[in-house]
């Protein structure tokens, strides 16, 4: 075989390998940002069956939330509060929005209900409700899961759940998490493709650059839009209400953006709170 032959070969091959590299990371990575926390959940989490009772509920408080998925899986756990949900949300997926569960995993996505303070109305939520109520929505198109904590089914709570449902169900009507995974994926693919030679620093680096700021742009919109669902189906406040009310029984206060926030993809709670507030009016 000739030389120009064996090394006309051998750059074939490492071509090939590196674009497969390449692939494999965008693919394993859209994977553990889709389906990951769904599997972890399963996992790590203490979970069950909601009864028939229990459905029952469940089937009026997404009716009048517009979630529409059938699998529900409810939470146990005592230290469930930890989970962020509608109002939370993740991702990374940040529910809704927020981050870092204490198993190492996320239902929220993003966000952080936090708010201890009393309300413009005078009620402290904060006292009088010993368990955080939490929910998120994980898993791909047809095969989401709605996970819960037990609290939400208090019909004490039913406001608080229907609000938080429904910041779920915008968040699957946008396809918030999809976004985000889509967006890690191609994040972790151009730093792949940096890595193994495949494109030059410079085009990469700048490509790395523009992709960051363009997942940052969208991914807040998308988050906002989700939010404007939610206020469409069952009311501005009544979402706003649920995310106060959610962070007050997690004893922490909604973060306003600032500088700390500025490449974050999933706006500060406090800013959503403060948008849905002005659409209200």
């Amino acid at each position: 075989m000739p030389v120009e032959t064996f090394y006309s070969a051998g750059e074939k091959l490492t071509r090939m390998l590196t674009a497969a590299f390449v692939s494999g990371t965008a693919v394993v990575a859209f994977l553990a940002v889709e389906v990951g926390p769904l599997v972890a959940a399963d996992r790590f989490r203490d979970l069950r069956e909601p009864t028939d009772a229990e459905r029952g509920r469940l089937a009026y408080l997404r009716g009048e939330a517009g979630l529409d998925i059938d699998r529900v899986a409810i939470d146990r756990g005592a230290d469930a509060g930890s989970v962020r949900g509608a109002a939370a949300n993740a991702d990374a997926e940040g529910r809704s929005d927020g981050e870092g569960r204490g198993d190492g995993e996320d239902w929220s996505d993003g966000e952080d209900w936090s708010d201890g303070e009393e309300r413009g109305d005078g009620e402290d939520w904060s006292d009088g409700d010993p368990d955080p109520v939490d929910v998120a929505v994980r898993g791909p198109p047809r095969r989401r899961v709605l996970f819960l904590t037990e609290g939400l089914l208090d019909e004490a709570n039913e406001a608080l759940a229907i609000g938080l449902l429904a910041a779920e169900a915008g968040r699957v009507e946008t396809r918030y998490t999809e976004f985000r995974a889509v967006a890690v994926a191609s994040v972790l693919a151009v730093l792949a493709a940096i890595v193994t030679a495949a494109v030059p620093f410079d085009t990469g680096f700048a490509s790395l650059v523009a992709m960051g700021l363009v997942a940052f742009w969208v991914g807040r919109r998308v988050q906002y839009a989700a939010d404007a669902s939610a206020a469409d189906a069952v009311g501005a406040d009544r979402v706003a209400d649920a995310f106060e009310r959610a962070a007050a029984m997690r004893g922490v206060e909604p973060e306003r953006g600032d500088w700390s926030t500025w490449f974050a993809v999933q706006p500060p709670l406090g800013d959503r709170i403060e948008r849905l507030r002005e659409e209200a009016s």
